[in-house]
C-alpha cells in the first residue's frame, strides 16, 4: 500500500506512575531523518526508541515529541537532589524580589518534578524505559495510520493520471503511420520536384534509399516500445507492498527520456503538442512522487 511521507501522530497514555503525551509530524525527505524532543528521564533511549521507528519508517524527516510527567513518584530506589532543589527555589526567590513580590515556597511541586528525583548519571528505570517503548509504538500506530490514509489520496491521484498517460501514447503512437505517409510523399514531390528542374530522369533506387533512410530517422517503435513498459511497470508498482516512492521517481525519469525522444524524432506539430501534454502529466505525477514513501 502507498504511503505518504506527510503524517501526524498522537497519542496520550497513563500508567505505571507516568502521564505520556507522545506527538509525531513528519514531512517528505530524501532519508530517514528524525529529530527527538525528550525529556531528560528517557534520553539515553533515544537509539533504542529510533530502532522503533526504523521498523515502521523507510524515509522522510521525523519531529517526535513526548511530554512526560510523573503522577505516583516511587521513592524506593530515588532520592531528592537537594542542591538542584535549592538552586531553584532560590532562583524563583531572587526573580520574586527583584519584582517586589513576597515568594512562599510550595513544597509539593517538589514531588511533580522528577527530575529531582533522579540521579541524572543513572540508567533509565527499566519499567519506564518498556512505558516509554510501548507509547512510542502506539503514537507510530496512530502516525502510520495519517500516512496510509493520506496515501490513498496520492495513489487515486496517480492511478488517474497513469490512466491519462496510456491514453496519451495510444495517441501518440496512432499518428505515427500518418507522419511517416505524410513525410514519404513530401520526399517524393521533392525529388520529382528537383529531377525536373535538373531534366534528369527519375532514379526510383534512389527514392527507395532515401525513404529507408527517413523511415530509419523517424521511427520510434522502439522508445514507445520502452515507454509502453515503464508505464507498466508504474502500474504494478502501485499494487506492491513496500517504499514506492524512489523506484516511482526513477520510472518517470526514464518515462521523460523516452517521451522526449519522441517528440524530438516525430518533427510533427500534432505529435509535439500530445508530447507536451505528456509531460505535463508526468511532471505533476513526480510531484506527487516527492510525498511517496
Amino acid at each position: 500500500m502507498a504511503k505518504s511521507m506527510t503524517g501526524y501522530g498522537r497519542v496520550r497514555l497513563e500508567g505505571g506512575g507516568w502521564l505520556q503525551n507522545w506527538e509525531i509530524r513528519s514531512v517528505n525527505g530524501r532519508y530517514l531523518d528524525v529529530k527527538w524532543r525528550l525529556p531528560q528521564e528517557v534520553r539515553p533511549l533515544e537509539m533504542e526508541l529510533e530502532r522503533q521507528v526504523r521498523k515502521v519508517a523507510g524515509r522522510g524527516r521525523l519531529e517526535i515529541t513526548l511530554d512526560l510527567t510523573a503522577t505516583d513518584i516511587v521513592l524506593e530506589g530515588h532520592h531528592l537532589n537537594k542542591p538542584m532543589a535549592l538552586a531553584m527555589l532560590s532562583a524563583v526567590e531572587e526573580l520574586a524580589q527583584e519584582r517586589g513580590h513576597a515568594f512562599q515556597p510550595d513544597y509539593s511541586k517538589l514531588l511533580s518534578t522528577p527530575a529531582l528525583w533522579k540521579d541524572p548519571g543513572e540508567d533509565v528505570d527499566e519499567e519506564l524505559s518498556r512505558l516509554a517503548t510501548e507509547g512510542l509504538r502506539e503514537a507510530l500506530k496512530a502516525w502510520d495510520a495519517s500516512r496510509e490514509k493520506e496515501g490513498e489520496s496520492l495513489l487515486a491521484d496517480l492511478l488517474g493520471r497513469l490512466a491519462e498517460l496510456f491514453k496519451l501514447q495510444a495517441a501518440i503512437e496512432a499518428e505515427l503511420p500518418r507522419i511517416l505517409e505524410q513525410k514519404k510523399t513530401g520526399l517524393r514531390e521533392r525529388l520529382d520536384a528537383l529531377m525536373a528542374e535538373a531534366g534528369a530522369e527519375f532514379d526510383e533506387q534512389r527514392l527507395l534509399q532515401e525513404v529507408a533512410v527517413l523511415t530509419d530517422r523517424l521511427d520510434v517503435s522502439e522508445e514507445m516500445s520502452r515507454l509502453g513498459a515503464h508505464l507498466e511497470r508504474i502500474k504494478e508498482l502501485f499494487s506492491s507492498k513496500g517504499e514506492a516512492g524512489k523506484r516511482l521517481d526513477f520510472l518517470l525519469q526514464e518515462c521523460f527520456r523516452e517521451i522526449n525522444t519522441c517528440g524530438n524524432k516525430a518533427q510533427d506539430a500534432e505529435i509535439s503538442r500530445l508530447v507536451v501534454e505528456f509531460k505535463a502529466e508526468l511532471e505533476k505525477c513526480r510531484e506527487q512522487a516527492q510525498n511517496m514513501e
